[in-house]
């Protein structure tokens, strides 16, 4: 069987983290990226006063989609989670635009959390190893590893759905983007890392036999 291409690890963490830094340093400087997203804007949201937000969330768009192009064009596929996660910054994204409403990019990721917590709880519930895709088979764990790690990561998911939900509503758009940016990737980051003890306990890999 032919192995499905990989993307090196290190240019896969720039796809995923580059449009979410292009966000951050949108907002905070938007008048350097405005001249390339003006056709995707009106004057009067690139310029107001709140054209931080506006700017960087087109900027966004462009680039979460330039990365699903860029992953497609090396891979010749379509990873799950990425492709949810564009489709729902595109459509959010462009309503946040069109009716000038920040309220909509805020909501997003929100809407994403949820959205995988309840694929993953879906899964559970008839018996699809759902990680297993969105992990893209880095593990191999058994059934009840599987259902752990599932179980983690919806309410893990569920969390960041109700935290962000805390920050957009009581602090500023500011630091709604950094906490975006520099909150949300630390603390999955930092999830992930504490699966460690049970992906080793439940790991299912097929062992090499001893020689004799």
């Amino acid at each position: 069987m032919n192995e499905k291409p990989k993307l090196n690890p290190m240019l896969k963490l720039a796809l995923d983290l580059g449009p979410l830094l292009l966000f951050f340093f949108a907002n905070a400087k938007p008048a350097l990226f405005e001249p390339w997203i003006a056709p995707l804007i009106p004057d009067a949201v690139a310029t107001g006063e709140r054209a931080g937000i506006f700017v960087a969330t087109a900027v966004f768009m462009a680039a979460i989609v330039a990365a699903l192009i860029v992953s497609y064009a090396l891979t010749r596929r379509l990873p799950m989670m990425p492709l949810v996660s564009a489709v729902i910054v595109v459509v959010f994204g462009g309503a946040t635009l069109i009716f000038q409403n920040e309220t909509f990019i805020k909501l997003k990721p929100t809407i994403i959390y949820l959205l995988f917590a309840g694929t993953l709880f879906g899964g559970l519930i008839f018996r699809k190893p759902l990680l297993a895709m969105v992990f893209d088979q880095m593990f191999h764990l058994s059934e009840e590893g599987w259902r752990k790690l599932t179980i983690r990561w919806a309410l893990f998911f569920v969390a960041l759905a109700v935290l962000n939900e805390i920050v957009w509503r009581t602090q500023s758009t500011d630091t709604w983007v950094a906490f975006k940016v520099f909150g949300v990737m630390p603390l999955t980051f930092i999830f992930a890392a504490l699966q460690y003890p049970l992906l080793m306990k439940y790991d299912a890999s097929p062992k090499d036999e001893a020689k004799p």
